[in-house]
């Protein structure tokens, strides 16, 4: 009841349209942690923010319209904890700005979201693409200069299915490019999720900023709870004109204490072609990524946490864990150590 009555206040400023929601909720996360990170001989101590969630505030609400049919929308703003600085220095509302309408017939959602094959990976990534463990470390774009297909897109337009078709869901969403291809693209995810059991599947296709080749993503992925443990298997390709990434991510998360222990190794392979640079493009090479980390609750909303992360890369390949120093040179390993504490509104 008071975060409803302090997000009514705050829209109240904006000319009190809220009021006419049925529902109005204001949230977030507020997570920092101290870091040590290495890159080959560069190395980095610092405080930082979204080591275990992105810290991020927002405001969500829902009108019942009746018959079944609600409208929706949701706003919400990265902050980063260790500078106060708010939209993670881009866009304000850039982690998501949408309206909605949803019913018996699914939902329909317009604005800047996460399009479908970023939420599938992130179903199965125990870091959900977060901190210095994210599985999101050694996916490339392979020069295409457009990383929707794993991430967010604007101009977005997405249709989910309903929720009571026996464990199985989907989606389908299109970005408009508005006249630069950067922005333009598509993707689509078919899953089953019923008791211990999730499996999912997801293609996105993206333009270049020329439109004139498309980056093109398949990813499939398998998980089972065994009453806490929970193993899963990802495998995703990705292809833009001659160039070729495979990654393939095995993971688990159990229950432990009064916690959680989770741990994944990712092996991500490039062809010949995706290690040749040529202009405009920098070559990428293989890469293994292990990640280990654990979440201790001291309340439904707070938690202390640690992880610890290694990148080994090989040939031209130069990516680094999160927060770590840029690579100066291909083959160099990226190494990373946090301690922090997240709490949730």
């Amino acid at each position: 009841m008071k975060k409803a009555l302090i997000a009514l206040a705050v829209l109240g400023l904006t000319g009190g349209a809220a009021v006419a929601q049925s529902s109005v909720t204001l949230f977030g996360v507020i997570d920092a942690d101290m870091k040590y990170v290495k890159t080959g001989s560069l190395k980095l101590k610092k405080l930082d923010s979204g080591g275990l969630n992105t810290s991020r505030f927002g405001v969500r609400g829902t009108e019942d319209l009746g018959g079944g049919l609600k409208a929706g929308f949701w706003l919400e703003s990265q902050v980063d904890a260790d500078t106060g600085v708010a939209g993670g220095g881009s866009a304000f509302w850039g982690r998501r700005a949408t309206v909605s309408l949803s019913g018996d017939f699914g939902e329909v959602r317009l604005g800047r979201n996460k399009t479908v094959s970023r939420l599938h990976l992130e179903d199965f990534d125990p870091t959900s693409f977060t901190g210095l463990g994210s599985v999101s470390a050694v996916y490339s774009n392979l020069g295409s200069g457009n990383g929707t297909s794993f991430g967010r897109a604007d101009n977005l337009a997405s249709y989910s299915l309903p929720s009571n078709l026996g464990g199985f869901y989907g989606g389908v969403d299109v970005s408009a490019g508005e006249g630069t291809g950067t922005n333009k693209g598509q993707s689509a995810r078919l899953g089953y999720k019923a008791g211990p059991l999730h499996v999912s599947g997801a293609y996105a296709s993206t333009s270049n900023a020329a439109d004139s080749s498309k980056f093109k993503l398949t990813s499939v992925a398998a998980a089972y709870d065994f009453g806490g443990v929970r193993p899963s298997l990802s495998y995703t390709e990705s292809k833009y004109m001659s160039r070729k990434q495979q990654i393939l991510t095995a993971a688990v998360t159990v229950p432990l204490g009064q916690g959680q222990l989770i741990a994944s190794f990712t092996d991500a392979k490039a062809n010949s072609t995706a290690e040749t640079s040529v202009v405009g493009y920098t070559a990428i090479g293989d890469a293994k990524l292990f990640a280990i980390g654990y979440a201790y609750n001291l309340s439904k909303r707070t938690a202390l946490y640690t992880t610890f992360s290694q990148l080994d890369n090989d040939g031209a390949a130069r990516f680094t864990v999160s927060g770590a120093p840029a690579a100066t040179a291909g083959g160099q390993k990226s190494t990373g150590f946090d301690v922090g504490v997240r709490h949730s509104f």
